[in-house]
């Protein structure tokens, strides 16, 4: 089982920036792919950012150009770097990771950092 836990979270104007990190922890083989989801209040979640284990990155249409997101293997954690926020950025932020270890499939879930952006 892994587990993933956010950090990084909280209000910022618009404008301005925030860096989110998520670590994983348990029994890690390989997490072939990490990145962040996000849901905004009344709309479904959608893809922030993704990268995988060798650093190809995929952004939502919405963040490219102005979100970042990198990782670092050894330290098993993954970072979205938020610059140039917008009041449509205010959502919760969700890590996620997926490990495919044979035929077996790991799908694993962060409980979710808050980001709230003001006018």
């Amino acid at each position: 089982q892994v587990r993933l836990v956010e950090s990084g979270g909280g209000l910022v104007q618009a404008g301005g920036s925030l860096r989110l990190s998520c670590a994983a922890s348990g029994s890690i083989f390989n997490l072939n792919l990490m990145g962040w989801y996000r849901r905004a209040p009344g709309k479904q979640r959608e893809l922030v950012a993704t990268v995988t284990s060798g650093s190809n990155t995929n952004y939502g249409d919405s963040v490219k150009g102005r979100f970042t997101i990198s990782r670092d293997n050894n330290k098993n954690t993954v970072y979205l770097q938020m610059n140039s926020l917008k009041p449509e950025d205010t959502a919760v932020y969700y890590c996620h990771a997926l490990e495919v270890r044979g035929t077996s499939v790991g799908d694993y879930w962060g409980q979710g950092t808050q980001v709230t952006v003001s006018s």
